[in-house]
């Protein structure tokens, strides 16, 4: 756990009391919460680390805030996400997670932040379930049906009725190594329906709590398998776009690039826009 005592207290240093009044300074927060990606994890990022810092400085939370940041006065990232991070993590802790945050899991972190910045939160962004199907004890989407709706109450209630919270969708880490084995486009297809059928769960979590999510899965051209030069699109768009299919020492990591990260930034910016 490299530096984590030092993350606690900067995050603690990061949440005055909710009670001291202040004046209107035209200060806007972006809150930033959810696993590995909202981490901006790298391969090649830096120092190993859990949280969002040191090293992991292009993911799409850091991208956002450069592409939006022409619509407000002051607006000042807040990254919580953490690598490894479940629904049921973010909730309760974890001994990768949790000691990062003086409140004791991610959740508690943010809402100890919005409730002590009520009034000057932007928006908030929120990327959480893929680990919860890709971990062996991450609980499946059973998991994600009990506490999704749970994690998205509890961050409208923090943050009030008016501040956009946006989900988003996930790309299928699978596909190019099935394609690469296989040469099989009806195999990469059925990836794909698995992955549409698993975007689809998640979107209606959260239509059901009027919240708009981020169109990942056709930013990445997720259910195009036109071969393109012998290599289906949606192959090609991961290989462009993730370490999958970069070799040895920095992959195949299911992890997005400098790039890729772009690309979710982006379709948060579309959906922000609206």
């Amino acid at each position: 756990m490299i530096r984590v005592a030092l993350v606690a207290a900067v995050i603690v240093a990061m949440l005055p009391a909710a009670s001291v009044s202040r004046a209107d300074s035209g200060v806007r927060y972006y809150v930033s919460v959810g696993d590995s990606l909202a981490q901006g994890y790298q391969p090649i990022g830096g120092p190993w680390s859990p949280l969002g810092f040191p090293g992991y400085n292009q993911g799409y939370p850091d991208q956002l805030l450069k592409l939006v940041r022409g619509r407000y006065e002051q607006l000042r990232l807040v990254k919580l996400g953490c690598g490894g991070e479940t629904t049921t993590t973010m909730i309760v802790g974890s001994p990768w997670c949790g000691l990062g945050f003086a409140a004791g899991s991610q959740l508690d972190q943010a809402i100890a932040f919005l409730r002590a910045h009520r009034g000057e939160i932007a928006f908030a962004t929120i990327d959480i379930g893929g680990n919860d199907v890709l971990q062996p004890d991450g609980g499946g989407v059973a998991a994600i049906a009990d506490n999704l709706p749970v994690i998205l109450a509890r961050l409208r209630d923090a943050a009030g009725p008016g501040v956009p919270i946006v989900g988003m969708t996930y790309y299928s880490p699978t596909v190019p190594g099935v394609w690469f084995e296989t040469q099989d486009v009806q195999e990469v297809q059925a990836r794909v329906s698995a992955l549409v059928a698993f975007n689809d769960f998640l979107e209606g979590i959260f239509a059901a709590a009027g919240d708009p999510v981020a169109d990942v899965e056709g930013a990445f051209s997720s259910t195009d398998t036109t071969l393109v030069h012998g290599v289906p699109l949606d192959v090609q768009r991961l290989c462009e776009w993730t370490w999958l299919c970069a070799p040895p020492p920095h992959g195949p990591d299911l992890h997005l690039n400098t790039d890729g990260y772009g690309v979710v930034a982006e379709a948060f910016a579309e959906v922000l826009s609206q």
